[in-house]
């Protein structure tokens, strides 16, 4: 008698992909469920529509959608904990059906319960790994520039890949991620990218096919991290060192690590240690020790009346800036012209701007306004012409709150560099019972901020509260119809797009490649303000390529922003 031995084919060996196409049951949630978030939020918010497709996303991803609704409605923490409490369990469910419906035939899927427990523990760590950069996010929408978001960016990223193979993987806690989990989660990102530009741009019916298109590409996804879990053999520990090491929440660790780097960087980026390179080079103020130190120009330092110049600009800086010297590069490019620098700490008894540093900058913006008005007058009164202003960053709220609260100033035209575009897209008013949830987080992230920067542990506290308060008001008052000054010109910086509304640029925006912040010393910009400032038109001075390259950018970066309801766009 021949006995014949086989050896047991390892679970899930030899699993072939092509039997995707098999799997009804996922391709019918994974696209309706992306599909009906869509038509939802067509009713409810159509400016959130490009977040629709991450509905039925890998668990991560998902998790990261889920996290930016909830910070997005202003809650008291207990009603916060109870509806945190009914997503998470709504969550774990889905991404459980979703992963059982994606197992490969042939092999036998996790246990439904198993499913769940380990869906609803990815999800809940990666909340809490994730909610410094949704902070960071919630922060951007009401105050919209560049530097949070890329701050946010990394983490978020990090965070994913670290997490790419949670839920789906046998102990995933306690093992690095795959490779093709990786891959399959960077492919995701970028198609979810690509699917919110279109998203923005199409009209309902469109958009509705776009996300239940997208919803299937999640579909295939899924089904490639479940092969991937179902080809994975058990590791065998069978030192001591090694089943101490397989204990370890390895995955959660990458994930704290990421954030705890990126933290690190932006400590060092503060201090100095790090220096991003400079964008162009600074023009040398040589007029600049015969302007006088109050940037006073031709007019004197007195103060008193002078006798009528060719020009007046008032200069306001933005955050962390110094007075009174940034205004030095445009006063040696506008020969003849009275430049003054703004100061955020006033003026003096014989009316000079007061020397100010960046602890300064933190002011509720109708404070800001009238303290940008009453010098912007003295400039008036001292050279007896209109006033142009320059304002970055910062500065260009001041402006805002300056001209929706002192109408019929003597203002000529405004150059808006770094502009804060579209603020306070979502406020975080106090809850009835108490703070709310975003109010609390903003406060401690804003303390984090301030303490590992030169800035001070307050931070920009009175700022963010004022811009969540009003800044949407006075951006639209200035911005809307019939509220825009005659002659306004833009310069925005193309890593801001990643935060502008998805709108069309209008012709008096110049793009430039640059990040936020120190176009006032960018002797490439210089020129094209003091054109801008001698009568030349704004337009005709940008190519088309930064231009498309920003609505490309603007349009992608809907997908990780914070959902708001309706889009903003300037008149």
């Amino acid at each position: 008698m021949i006995i014949q031995v086989t050896r047991p084919r390892a679970a899930g060996a030899g699993l072939p992909a092509e039997r995707f196409l098999q799997h009804k049951g996922l391709l019918l949630l994974a696209a309706g469920g992306a599909v009906a978030e869509a038509g939802l939020l067509t009713l409810l918010a159509p400016a959130a529509r490009p977040l629709a497709p991450q509905a039925t996303a890998l668990p991560v991803l998902a998790a990261y959608h889920d996290l930016r609704w909830l910070f997005a409605d202003s809650q008291s923490w207990p009603l916060f904990a109870g509806t945190l409490t009914l997503v998470l369990l709504v969550r774990a469910t889905v991404d459980a059906v979703l992963l059982r419906l994606a197992w490969p035939l042939g092999s036998r899927p996790p246990a439904l319960s198993r499913a769940f427990w380990s869906c609803l523990a990815l999800t809940a760590v990666a909340w809490l790994l994730l909610s410094p950069a949704v902070t960071l996010t919630f922060g951007v929408a009401v105050l919209p520039f560049s530097w949070p978001f890329l701050a946010a960016l990394p983490i978020m990223g990090g965070i994913a890949i670290a997490l790419s193979h949670g839920g789906a993987h046998a102990a995933w806690w306690r093992r690095l991620p795959p490779l093709r989990c990786v891959l399959w989660l960077l492919a995701s990102a970028v198609v979810l990218s690509v699917a919110a530009a279109v998203i923005a741009h199409l009209d309902t019916v469109a958009a509705l096919a776009v996300a239940g298109g997208t919803g299937l590409l999640n579909a295939r996804a899924w089904y490639g991290i479940a092969v991937t879990a179902a080809r994975l053999h058990p590791r065998a520990h069978e030192s001591a060192p090694g089943r101490l090491l397989f204990r370890l929440p390895v995955a959660p660790l990458a994930g704290l690590m990421v954030l705890a780097l990126v933290v690190g960087v932006a400590r060092l980026m503060f201090t100095g240690t790090i220096q991003l390179p400079a964008g162009g080079s600074a023009v040398v103020a040589s007029a600049a020790a015969t302007a006088g130190g109050d940037g006073a120009g031709s007019a004197g330092g007195t103060g008193a009346p002078g006798p009528a110049t060719a020009g007046a600009v008032l200069v306001a800086g933005g955050w962390g800036s110094s007075c009174c010297d940034a205004a030095d590069g445009l006063r040696a490019a506008l020969p003849g012209v009275t430049v003054r620098q703004f100061s955020y700490a006033g003026l003096d008894a014989q009316g000079r701007p007061v020397p100010s540093g960046p602890p300064a900058d933190d002011l509720p913006l109708a404070e800001l306004g009238d303290l940008m008005a009453i010098q912007l007058e003295r400039l008036h009164d001292l050279t007896r012409r209109p006033v142009d202003v320059v304002a970055e960053s910062e500065g260009t709220l001041g402006v805002y709150a300056m001209l929706d609260r002192h109408p019929g100033l003597p203002v000529g035209s405004i150059v808006l560099l770094s502009p804060i575009v579209d603020p306070g897209q979502l406020s975080y008013p106090p809850a009835r019972d108490g703070p709310s949830v975003p109010e609390d987080a903003l406060n401690e992230l804003n303390e984090l901020v301030g303490g590992i920067s030169p800035y001070g542990p307050s931070g920009a506290q009175a700022l963010l509260s004022s811009v969540a308060e009003s800044g949407a008001r006075y951006f639209s008052a200035v911005t809307g119809p019939g509220g825009r000054p005659a002659r306004v010109l833009a310069v925005i910086p193309l890593a801001d797009a990643l935060t502008l509304p998805v709108c069309g640029l209008p012709a008096s925006v110049l793009v430039i490649p640059a990040f936020h912040g120190g176009l006032l010393g960018d002797g490439s910009v210089l020129p094209k303000v003091s054109a801008f400032l001698a009568g030349h038109p704004a337009t005709g001075q940008n190519g088309g390529e930064l231009r498309d390259a920003a609505d490309v950018i603007s349009s992608a970066a809907t997908a990780w922003r914070m959902p708001v309801a309706r889009p903003t766009c300037p008149g």
